[in-house]
């Protein structure tokens, strides 16, 4: 259902920027914004591992540094029968974690120092499990598509904004458009934004499930969220917005209004659901 959920959402962003492109610019403007809209998407495929990691000053890790960090990751992609990626570790004290990349074959698991202190072996098994069946399910790629699909939906409208203001229609025109153009301006960017983080919400559901069962019990998983949920109100993150939805909790800080907008399900709920999980 998740993987039927995620495939209508990317679908409605598709034509919500198909109909933005349109709208603004006609079948030319829509053909350039998909145009630089698939130059993104291309350059996100190949380069997005390889940016997100420097962005957060990620170091390679040392097997004999932390030998029990890749044990972990060895036995839970042995266990969820993918190769094993690349571990990194950024020295932010803020719990958290991120799997990057744009395959099984070419990924990466990024942890922070500040996990590494704060949870029990079972409890990062969790986490680590989580991260691996991102990898597996391919999550990185879709939510990269998804991102940069309403990252070009907004570019339009703002676009089209500033046309708007320095006579980009003729007078006639905005005068019979300017309630269509108003809504247009406002109401696209947010739809394309809640649409992405439905995406993301739902495939966060889809990997606790599935790192649940990598890594045998929902316990360990279950127990680390609601310490990271803790340890991120103490320590938190400097993280950049865009990259937000890759962590395995929210890593920027949210009142009750911002939370409407997050980019992940609400923590109560994603241990709810993995305390009523059986693994058998």
């Amino acid at each position: 259902m998740n993987y039927f959920k995620t495939g209508v959402l990317l679908v409605l962003l598709t034509m919500l920027f198909i109909f933005i492109g349109g709208y603004f610019g006609g079948q030319q403007g829509a053909l350039y914004a998909f145009i630089f809209a698939f130059v993104m998407n291309i350059a996100s495929y190949w380069f997005s591992d390889k940016i997100i990691l420097k962005m957060y000053g990620a170091k390679e890790a040392d097997i004999n540094e932390v030998p029990e960090l890749y044990n972990i990751v060895k036995e839970l992609a042995d266990s969820a029968k993918i190769p094993m990626p690349k571990v990194y570790i950024t020295p932010q004290n803020a719990p958290n974690a991120f799997a990057t990349g744009r395959s099984p074959e070419h990924a990466a698991v990024c942890v922070t120092q500040g996990i590494l202190n704060l949870l029990a072996r079972e409890e990062l098994k969790g986490v680590i499990a989580h991260e691996l069946s991102h990898i597996k399910n391919r999550d990185t790629l879709i939510m990269t598509v998804a991102a940069t699909i309403a990252g070009a939906i907004t570019m339009i409208a703002n676009m089209a904004r500033w046309a708007a203001v320095f006579g980009g229609r003729s007078d006639r025109d905005r005068e019979g458009n300017a309630i269509a153009m108003l809504v247009m301006l406002i109401v696209a960017p947010i739809a394309a934004m809640l649409i992405q983080l439905a995406i993301s919400r739902s495939r966060e559901y889809a990997a606790d499930k599935r790192g649940a069962l990598i890594a045998g019990t929902p316990t360990g998983l279950s127990h680390a969220l609601l310490k990271l949920e803790k340890g991120n109100k103490v320590y938190p993150m400097d993280a950049n917005q865009a990259t937000a939805h890759l962590f395995i909790v929210n890593p920027l800080r949210a009142n009750a209004i911002a939370a409407l907008f997050s980019t992940h399900p609400p923590i109560r709920e994603r241990v709810k659901r993995l305390e009523n999980m059986t693994i058998q």
